[in-house]
């Protein structure tokens, strides 16, 4: 139900009176609202603002670089950019600043253009660096660069539509009739009202190369002369075939750019001088301190923003024994020194934004350029077609030059001149009107006939610009000589180099430290030291905490894994590059503290693994020994707590990690024995019983479990049981270590 209409009373005023409809409240419906007010404005950006035209430029840019022209910058010297932006207010009105940030995106010093229009002079900042901002307009200047004048060559040549600008005062033209495919030389992004355009930038030669040979075959496959986009600032290009297929007829996907970079041996650091179009200097630095802060990279003690007039350079220091490549994996996966590039080929084609390909953009240029130069060539033969008119009256005269001067001091009225000689040879009021006008000096013998010598020169240009209008094939041949030309005087060089294999770091990778040995050491009371080989070989002398004693030692690498298996029937991961580097003469780190165990919770043992292979055995009071694969605790998030990591049905004796099956020996509280096979037990899920291996007498219990090795029994064969479950044997070595321990 549409809300009632309400009036406020008029108030008063103390002036003349009060204004009618004023604080009266009116419904409206929100399409009518949408249609008349949101509408017009929508419509205004995407035509007028964000989305480029087929010549490549938005109106901002084309209105800038038209008042340029028309200040004779293309080939003067360079003014001031606070004059250029004052100037352009005549075309564009929205404002000196902006007109000036639109000029800084063109030059040459902002580094944003793989081609760039304008000529500076002065502090223009960097794309790349977001704290590097443009100096004030009046302190700068600029002109147009060279490749400039290919964008205004036929604009005097009706190549073009000229329309009125915003107040109707002069004129400016709608398109500029580009002699190359600008669209996609350099690269340009909006966002408008409901759509935006991302476009980015291919090397000059290559897409000169796939134009001509459209222009020759409009079946020419454009990938194999137009290999990847080019970006201004270099990088590397990850080549994906399948995306960029999908770029260059859909106009739509993403270009992974990648960072490039040089190892420094003396200095031990990594230079990077490239970076993607997508960030800036700061922010990767910014992400890499964070990541230094949050313990996931530790290979690095510094780094800096050291760009200046060299260009750009971030030098990032190395610890030592890192591997600057490896590192540089990872960081191109965790930072934006590796980034996407997102295509939108969103263009305005006449007057109707239209999402193309590359090959669809080609297409709409070349038809653009062709309508160009038959318009140039049309008006160039209109041009041609008017001399000779002149010059055929001009011929008609120098029959009798003593008759055309009697008919003109005949006359005796000036109005009369033209129709008198018109009359007397035979010609129409143009040409009278020009013979009429030549100068008194020029009407001799001498001067006619070298004017009218030109006469079949000019019919045979006349000729052959019919001709040309008549077939497209030679406006194709006229673009492509045009083409060749702007290749010829502008190519350059790739910038972004093209990496067709990568080497792609893995999470287990990206998610580690710095991959060097280290002893660990772990303790009855829980604490564990992470000690380097050299550090250990200057100081063996372990300190422990008093009543405290080694449990168990590794030697490994900084990338395993270690699991800690606690009386709570729980497990708690941790990387072994989570605890810090120290000495044997420091206590070391308390685990539950560090991993956060429960209260009155303790681990029993620690498994230390780095791919998760072989299996767990663990052992129970009631006899039972329960197998589970060690890949049953390994887990695709970084959890670091596990539950029911084993049974709960009776106490937990012991656990031991095998790689494959082997021989195991069971020891009981009463003195038995036993040996038997990990085989015969077969895997299970983690909080599985297990098999009744060994049988206990009344009050008896499993009280030992250990890998077996010879010799440690003696009488080896009656230890081991033909059939499973057994009692085991009487272990007469176990007697005398009792003995001495009472």
């Amino acid at each position: 139900m549409a809300p009632k209409k309400r009036k406020s009373a008029p108030q008063k005023s103390s002036m003349s009176g009060y204004i009618k409809g004023a604080g009266e409240v009116v419904s409206q419906a929100i399409v009518d609202t949408l249609e008349g007010n949101y509408m017009p404005y929508a419509m205004s950006v995407i035509m007028s603002r964000a989305i480029p035209e087929i010549d490549g430029f938005k109106p901002s840019h084309r209105k800038l670089l038209y008042t340029m022209y028309k200040m004779g910058l293309l080939t003067g010297a360079r003014q001031k950019s606070s004059k250029i932006a004052g100037s352009t207010m005549a075309l564009n009105p929205h404002g000196d600043a902006a007109i000036y940030d639109t000029m800084v995106r063109m030059t040459v010093a902002y580094e944003a253009l793989l081609h760039p229009y304008v000529d500076s002079k002065g502090s223009f900042g960097k794309a790349y660096s977001r704290d590097t901002q443009a100096a004030a307009s009046r302190y700068t200047e600029a002109k147009l660069a060279a490749i400039a004048a290919e964008l205004f060559r036929d604009i005097d040549n009706d190549a073009v539509d000229m329309v009125d600008n915003f107040d109707n005062t002069m004129k400016e033209p709608s398109l500029l009739p580009v002699t190359f495919p600008a669209i996609l030389c350099n690269s340009n992004t909006g966002i408008a009202v409901g759509m935006a355009s991302s476009i980015c930038s291919f090397n000059l030669n290559e897409l000169i190369e796939t134009t001509i040979q459209l222009l020759k075959n409009p079946k020419h496959n454009i990938s194999s002369t137009l290999l990847a986009p080019d970006f201004p600032g270099g990088g590397q290009i990850i080549y994906n075939k399948d995306e960029l297929e999908k770029v260059y007829h859909t106009g739509r996907g993403s270009i992974r750019v990648r960072s490039r970079y040089s190892y420094d041996r003396e200095a031990n650091c990594i230079d990077i001088t490239q970076i993607p179009p997508t960030t800036t200097c700061e922010q990767i630095i910014e992400k890499v301190i964070d990541l230094v802060k949050a313990g996931k990279i530790k290979e690095i003690s510094d780094i800096r923003d050291e760009q200046g007039l060299h260009g750009l350079r971030i030098t990032i220091d190395l610890k030592r024994s890192t591997d600057p490549d490896k590192l540089m994996q990872k960081l191109f996966k965790l930072t934006t020194l590796e980034d996407s590039f997102s295509c939108n080929f969103n263009v305005l084609i006449d007057g109707s934004p239209r999402v193309l390909g590359v090959d669809g953009l080609l297409d709409e240029w070349i038809k653009f350029r062709m309508n160009c130069v038959h318009r140039r060539t049309a008006f160039t033969l209109g041009k041609k077609k008017e001399k000779l008119h002149l010059l055929e009256g001009l011929q008609k005269i120098l029959l009798d030059i003593d008759k055309a001067i009697r008919i003109i001091r005949e006359t005796e009225e000036e109005a009369d001149v033209v129709p008198n000689l018109m009359k007397g040879f035979g010609i129409d009021e143009i040409q009278a009107e020009y013979v009429a006008e030549i100068k008194l000096r020029h009407i001799n013998r001498e001067y006619i006939l070298k004017r009218t010598e030109d006469i079949e020169n000019l019919r045979n240009e006349i000729a052959d610009l019919e001709d040309i209008l008549q077939s497209p094939q030679r406006i194709k041949k006229i673009i492509i000589g045009e083409l060749k030309d702007v290749a010829k005087k502008y190519g350059q060089p790739r910038r972004s180099m093209i990496l067709y294999s990568v080497e792609e770091a893995s999470d287990d990778e990206i998610s580690s430290v710095p991959d060097y040995p280290v002893n660990i050491f772990i303790t009855k009371e829980g604490y564990i030291k992470k000690i380097s080989p050299q550090s250990l070989r200057m100081s063996s002398d372990q300190k422990l905490k008093e009543g405290d004693s080694i449990l168990q030692t590794f030697e490994t690498r900084n990338v395993a894994e270690l699991l800690f298996f606690t009386d709570k029937c729980q497990v708690y991961k941790a990387k072994a590059a989570d605890f810090s580097d120290t000495k044997a003469s420091v206590l070391g780190e308390f685990v539950p503290a560090v991993l956060g165990m429960d209260e009155d919770e303790h681990f029993k043992r620690c498994i230390l693994t780095t791919d998760y292979s072989g299996y767990v055995l663990f052992a129970y009071e009631n006899g039972k020994v329960a197998k589970a694969e060690l890949n049953a605790y390994a887990t695709k998030t970084n959890r670091r707590k596990l539950l029911a990591a084993y049974s709960d049905k009776s106490p937990l004796v012991s656990l031991l990690h095998i790689e494959s099956d082997c021989d195991i020996l069971l020891r009981t509280s009463n003195g038995k024995a036993l040996i038997f096979n990990s085989e015969a037990v077969p895997a299970k899920t983690r909080s599985a019983q297990g098999n009744q291996i060994i049988t206990l007498r009344k009050n008896a219990k499993l009280s030992e479990m250990l890998l077996y090795a010879e010799g440690m029994v003696k009488n080896e064969s009656k230890f081991r049981p033909k059939n499973l479950p057994a009692a085991g044997s009487a272990d007469d070595s176990q007697q005398g270590e009792q003995m001495t321990l009472m």
